[in-house]
């Protein structure tokens, strides 16, 4: 197999994280691809930091601008008008390869989130008086993740099959009567929702509630001296909510995201690279789920670089632009997101 590209593995994939806080707008960056694909037996241990501010509010394939904010409700809509979500996502991972084609990977995410909405607000009422905040740190939904990569002799395609855990905190407002259901839900802040006692929207707690199933693929190989290329899929959907009372379900939509890119070569200890990173969420479902506005499509350019620091310790950063998004209601994106990671293997 190709040596160059095989340097080590960091985390499967982070767009689910990000997932949570609304359709498409999440990290989708392929971090196996950043730090390359590897069939070496042992163990590894990553870090990795994402950042995503959605400060932008924007439907279908254009940003709403802030008179068309305002009136959104003037005829008596009841739309939620979201101010801003700032979002750092640290990921701790752990992985061990058996052997050159077999592998899993265990990620412990940790959500950072802060949060502000002016509600069903009209365009008299779009004031600090009518904005309610929210701000939390917890852990999120774990995920094990195992590859196998023995189909081909060249061991450059690969097969990934996983599950994300409800270990994050979960819920919302029943609908019928109010009260909290789910584990431990984040509540609001500050502003009217704090004092009507009111959770934060499902779709923006630290976890689902959900138990979710993750099928993949990739494929990676050098197309010239100098240039590796690779292509990956991930498909990722619930199959079983622990909220399912008739007024208090949820189920998160289904998420598909496909990366591809190359890597540049030529030097063993900086690696530049562009990633092109496409995303679909279906619509969530259930009472406590916003089915108008949390589905979408996006496309992401992704460019970013690998240093190797010593023999078995990688760094890398990216940057995130969207070249492309087609969103389904209303619903905040961010203009650019930030990914960082530090892997070691041993």
């Amino acid at each position: 197999m190709n040596k160059k590209f095989a340097a080590m593995s960091a985390l499967f994939a982070i767009a689910p994280l990000a997932a949570n806080a609304c359709a498409t707008c999440g990290c989708s960056l392929s971090s196996d691809a950043a730090t390359g694909y590897s069939s070496e037996a042992g163990w590894r241990i990553d870090l990795q930091y994402s950042y995503i501010d959605q400060s932008q509010l924007r439907t279908g394939t254009g940003a709403v601008s802030e008179p068309r904010v305002a009136a959104i409700n003037d005829r008596g809509g009841s739309q939620e008008i979201e101010k801003n979500t700032t979002n750092h996502y640290l990921t701790a991972g752990v992985a061990y390869s058996p052997s050159a084609e077999w592998s899993v990977n265990l990620q412990l995410p940790y959500v950072i989130r802060d949060h502000s909405t002016y509600g069903s607000a009209g365009s008299d009422q779009l004031t600090s008086s009518n904005l309610s905040g929210s701000s939390f740190a917890r852990l999120g939904d774990v995920r094990l993740i195992g590859s196998y990569q023995g189909l081909i002799p060249n061991e450059n395609f690969g097969l990934q099959f996983g599950v994300k855990l409800p270990t994050g905190d979960y819920g919302g407002q029943n609908l019928a009567t109010g009260a909290q259901v789910g584990r431990h839900p984040v509540y609001f802040a500050s502003g009217p929702n704090a004092a009507n006692g009111q959770t934060v929207d499902t779709s923006l707690q630290p976890g689902t509630g959900s138990t979710d199933l993750i099928v993949g693929a990739y494929y990676y190989r050098a197309v010239s001296q100098d240039f590796d290329a690779f292509v990956t899929a991930r498909y990722q959907a619930a199959v079983f909510e622990a909220l399912n009372q008739i007024d208090a379900n949820y189920r998160p939509g289904n998420a598909l995201t496909v990366s591809a890119g190359l890597r540049y070569e030529n030097n063993p200890i900086w690696v530049p690279q562009l990633q092109i990173n496409y995303t679909h969420k279906s619509t969530d479902q259930g009472a406590l789920a916003d089915i108008t506005d949390s589905a979408g499509d996006v496309v992401y350019a992704s460019p970013g670089l690998t240093l190797r620091l010593e023999q078995n310790l990688h760094v890398y950063s990216f940057i995130q632009l969207p070249l492309y998004s087609n969103l389904v209601g209303y619903q905040l994106f961010p203009r650019w997101t930030a990914n960082a990671g530090i892997s070691y293997a041993f």
